[in-house]
């Protein structure tokens, strides 16, 4: 049957968008009920799953290089906004929602696998693809479909209740949008500049990408007699980062690479520079004999892992109000969910077919369990913790994000891998195949409390635009499988190109830090493997964590900063800089010149990190060619550490200064 279009002004949202409802009061959205508008259609669907596919490449590459995802839906509503004006019907405020939603399944399916994924290539247990892939699949089909009868409650009977900030600007974004699509092509402007920017420099031998400065004397003196190191990766993705970020975390961020290379290991080295012969435990060698980054991988580095840990426990304890909450919040939304609703705005999967979707995901788990070998009863007990954990955190993630826009990923996925290995080991559970069983079950619950935070964002701007909520759950599910089969397959390719976690004696291949995967991994390795453990090492980064949660600081931003290189977090600290200045002139400006200056600002940032992103995975992909080599293309001044280093520095300026005359030249919100 035919779909009858009804011409719909969609120019603002109604007044009581962002108010919580009067006694007998209804929320009419942009787009009416009664309304008939295309929304899932061909263009939809297909923008969106190509976009998905594209972001989680660039998103990936991201993760594992600095320990920072993605965010992907704010820049694909930008594209989408664009991309209605390509064809001759423009495409309707719901097409753009779907394609945003689609999209969107990027960021949240690769959060939960850069998270947990790489430990098990760092433990050298080397996953297949298709394990990979599935572990993705799982646990985002898990959290949607646990998700689905959560949706009346959070969006409606909530409605101005909780802010839904990352939602607002979402929705704020596709509304303004419907007036122009200039965003789009400042944000594929960027994209391309980093994009070749990033490829040859972190690819090919044309101009030095790591700066130390090593050639001015006094730098070079402080690194032979004081073991303090300065480092800076001079690409355009991670400055785009630091923009995102912003000064104020961006400082905190870099606080801790400062607190690492130039407190805590020049302090090892002067105690240990003292101790002649003697090894310290975890050590093989004397700290006498050490470099900088010997001291950093034997000792510093569990300091930053015991950060991270106690962060993210840290966030279980201030979730616990969220967490007491979520049963009820669930049987509430269950008891409601089998009334029949007949409002497209209104209309959801039915809660049969959810119900049937459960069982065939659990089966499938179960089987791939079964797969590794396991008793019976340890498989049940996986299968069971994998389906509590997952519908538990859905709940806690989904109010965290309406709360808060933060997903409590980190202390979530820490608190399934503690307690899913102190439950298996119980059971027999351990070694190698105990680690690989953990660290799935892990992967899953992961992806499954990424992809329901970022899903339940959907639902409630698709409430305010007036979209059909089974619209979105249906496709939904085409994007995690797209963000799962290419998440996955992206974590394969840069695990042959790349290191996770550290360098191993005599591979001379590169590292992605990978580092909530590598605090992760030590977790799972300590209980499983029965190795001694540098508990005191651990401690003191957990009283690191303390002390930064009694000064009311960020800690697991810190904690990463202290875990990651200073050459990651330098350049972090400089978008954030670039962000400050840019930020301090919108507000100066005022009015519609200055929100117009703040939000291209982003737009390039966002650019800056897609473009910076894709390019070092295309540029990985070359490396796994026969015939690739980094001398291919080298420029002359290459090995003349001054020049190639200074000019490599100007050219990062000069993607400052792209940010900054990017930004101050825009006139108006287009």
């Amino acid at each position: 049957m035919a779909q009858v279009e009804t011409e719909v002004e969609t120019k603002s949202l109604p007044a009581n968008a962002y108010e919580p409802l009067k006694e007998g009061e209804l929320y009419v959205p942009l787009v009416p009920t009664s309304a008939s508008v295309p929304e899932i259609t061909g263009r939809a669907v297909l923008w969106g799953t190509l976009l998905c596919i594209i972001f989680s490449v660039a998103s990936a590459y991201s993760a594992l290089k600095v320990g920072q995802g993605m965010e992907a839906a704010i820049p694909i509503s930008i594209l989408a906004i664009g991309l209605a004006r390509v064809y001759k019907r423009r495409s309707t405020v719901l097409e753009n929602m779907i394609i945003t939603g689609m999209g969107g399944a990027s960021g949240s399916v690769v959060a939960g696998a850069v998270f947990t994924l790489p430990a098990l290539y760092i433990l050298h247990l080397d996953p297949h693809p298709v394990q990979t892939i599935f572990i993705c699949l799982a646990g985002g089909c898990l959290g949607i479909l646990f998700l689905i009868p959560l949706r009346r409650y959070f969006v409606q009977e909530q409605h101005g209740k909780l802010p839904f900030p990352e939602a607002t600007a979402i929705t704020e974004v596709l509304v303004t949008g419907e007036k122009g699509g200039s965003q789009a092509k400042l944000l594929i402007q960027a994209t391309v500049i980093a994009a070749v920017y990033d490829f040859f420099v972190t690819t090919f031998h044309v101009w030095k990408e790591y700066l130390n400065f090593q050639f001015v004397p006094l730098m070079k003196t402080l690194v032979d007699k004081n073991r303090m190191v300065f480092n800076f990766d001079a690409i355009g993705f991670i400055l785009g980062l630091g923009y995102i970020m912003g000064l104020r975390i961006a400082m905190i961020f870099c606080a801790g690479g400062v607190l690492v290379n130039f407190v805590l290991v020049p302090m090892i080295w002067f105690l240990g520079s003292h101790m002649g012969n003697v090894t310290v435990y975890p050590a093989t060698i004397p700290i006498s004999h050490m470099t900088a980054t010997e001291i950093y991988r034997n000792y510093v580095r569990f300091i930053g892992v015991g950060a991270i840990a106690a962060a993210g426990l840290v966030g279980i304890l201030k979730s616990l109000r969220v967490v007491a909450g979520s049963f009820s919040i669930a049987l509430h939304a269950f008891r409601h969910g089998e009334a029949q609703h007949t409002e497209r705005t209104d209309r959801d999967v039915p809660i049969m077919a959810i119900l049937l979707g459960v069982i065939v995901s659990a089966l499938a788990v179960a089987v791939f369990y079964g797969q590794l070998h396991v008793t019976w009863i340890v498989l049940v007990m996986g299968l069971l913790l994998t389906l509590l954990f997952c519908f538990f955190f859905t709940t806690v993630a989904a109010n965290a994000i309406a709360a808060t826009a933060n997903n409590p990923a980190s202390g979530m996925t820490l608190l399934t891998v503690i307690v899913s290995a102190v439950v298996l080991l119980k059971f027999g559970l351990s070694g190698t195949t105990g680690m690989f069983f953990v660290m799935a079950l892990a992967g899953m619950v992961c992806v499954a409390l990424c992809v329901s935070g970022q899903f339940i964002t959907d639902l409630k701007a698709g409430y305010w635009i007036g979209s059909t909520p089974s619209a979105q759950e249906k496709v939904k599910f085409i994007g995690v499988a797209a963000a799962a089969i290419t998440a996955g397959l992206t974590i394969v390719l840069l695990a042959k190109a790349f290191q996770f976690g550290e360098a191993a004696p005599g591979d001379m291949r590169q590292v992605l830090v990978a580092p909530q995967a590598s605090a992760l991994k030590a977790v799972v390795e300590g209980f499983m493997s029965g190795q001694p453990v540098a508990y005191i090492l651990f401690g003191i980064g957990a009283m690191v964590t303390v002390v930064l949660e009694m000064l009311g600081l960020s800690s697991m931003v810190f904690a990463l900063g202290i875990y990651l290189p200073l050459q990651l977090t330098t350049p972090i600290l400089a978008g954030g800089f670039v962000s400050h200045l840019v930020n301090k002139r919108a507000d100066k400006t005022g009015g519609e010149h200055g929100r117009s200056i703040r939000e291209r600002g982003v737009i390039v940032a966002g650019g800056l990190m897609a473009g910076g992103a894709l390019g070092g995975v295309f540029g990985a992909g070359l490396r796994l060619l026969p015939k690739y080599r980094e001398e291919l293309i080298q420029t002359p001044f290459y090995n003349n550490e001054p020049i190639s280093q200074t000019i490599s520095a100007i050219l990062f300026v000069g993607l400052c200064l792209y940010i900054w005359f990017s930004s101050v030249r825009g006139k108006k919100v287009a």
